[in-house]
């Protein structure tokens, strides 16, 4: 199995672990404004683990989450210090790629308290804008819409970067999005406006499985980073809410995730890696079994 880009795993979830505190709905930004250190080794983790990619940790820093903690005037500040961490990570190990993460608006899941549609592009663009001088590419996360897909994309094109974007999945049925959309539809919609590289990302690492041997054939190369939860609370999916409100599955060591990762090579994958919960140990293994070192940040190149 050649030419398959290793990602990294999930920040947030290795706060938590590695700090021992409860989580709260701006987690990973208010560890970073505490301890960037404990930042940056993570990302150091990842790379050592066999990670060829660091995700800067702006998966959170939409000024819509900002404002209620009354830290929208850091919105700049806080995307300059984690740029700046993940390739200062990426420096010290000696090679690797830096992605700009951009999360949904609203919430994770779904678009609880998210700005009006109408601006979602404009604002994409804002932080692509400000990420642009760190980073080698854009990774839109955890999209559970075609409108909100496309309405990122549309944000984050024409900056000269290349642009991936990671799409949820029903846990449930993975050729669906979390809105109930099909991935086929999702396919037709994306061709006004095609990502560099589409993912399945934040699922279970099943209907990840399932997804992708929808996405098998896309035009552009396919990948996926799932998470290692039992399941998605219906809590968890208002503004606000904080992991706490999830459970870690017991099943999922580095051996089994590989496993489903396996199917997803096998359905065209040419990404992998992990979201929430998945870890540097989780990350070793798909190394161990997959990794060839990325020589740039098209995996066609890789």
């Amino acid at each position: 199995m050649k030419n398959i880009t290793i990602l990294d795993g999930g920040m947030g979830q290795e706060l938590v672990h590695r700090t021992g505190r409860a989580p709260s709905g701006l987690w990973s930004a208010a560890l970073m404004r505490e301890n960037p250190e404990l930042v940056k080794q993570i990302h150091s983790d990842f790379f050592a683990a066999g990670a060829e990619i660091a995700t800067a940790n702006t998966y959170t820093l939409h000024r819509d989450r900002l404002r209620p903690a009354g830290l929208e005037h850091e919105f700049e500040q806080l995307h300059r210090l984690a740029c700046t961490l993940a390739c200062e990570a990426r420096d010290a190990h000696g090679q690797g790629i830096v992605a700009g993460a951009l999360g949904p608006l609203g919430w994770s899941y779904s678009h609880d308290g998210a700005p009006p549609p109408a601006q979602w592009a404009e604002l994409y663009n804002e932080i692509c804008a400000l990420q642009l001088p760190y980073v080698d590419l854009f990774l839109i996360e955890t999209i559970g819409s075609i409108s909100h897909a496309l309405s990122a994309l549309h944000g984050a094109s024409g900056h000269g970067k290349p642009v991936w974007l990671a799409l949820t999945v029903d846990d449930a049925d993975g050729t669906k999005l979390r809105s109930g959309e099909s991935l086929e539809k999702v396919l037709g919609a994306l061709q006004v406006q095609p990502p560099d590289c589409l993912l399945l990302n934040c699922s279970s690492p099943e209907a990840v499985t399932q997804g992708l041997t929808v996405l098998n054939g896309c035009a552009v190369p396919t990948g996926g980073y799932a998470n290692g939860f039992t399941g998605i609370e219906h809590s968890f999916l208002r503004k606000g809410s904080s992991v706490s409100a999830l459970s870690a599955r017991e099943d999922l060591t580095p051996a089994l995730y590989a496993d489903q990762a396996e199917h997803w090579i096998a359905s065209g994958a040419k990404v992998v890696g992990g979201c929430c919960e998945i870890g540097p140990a989780h990350i070793a293994e798909l190394s161990r079994r997959f990794g060839t070192m990325a020589s740039s940040s098209n995996p066609h190149d890789a």
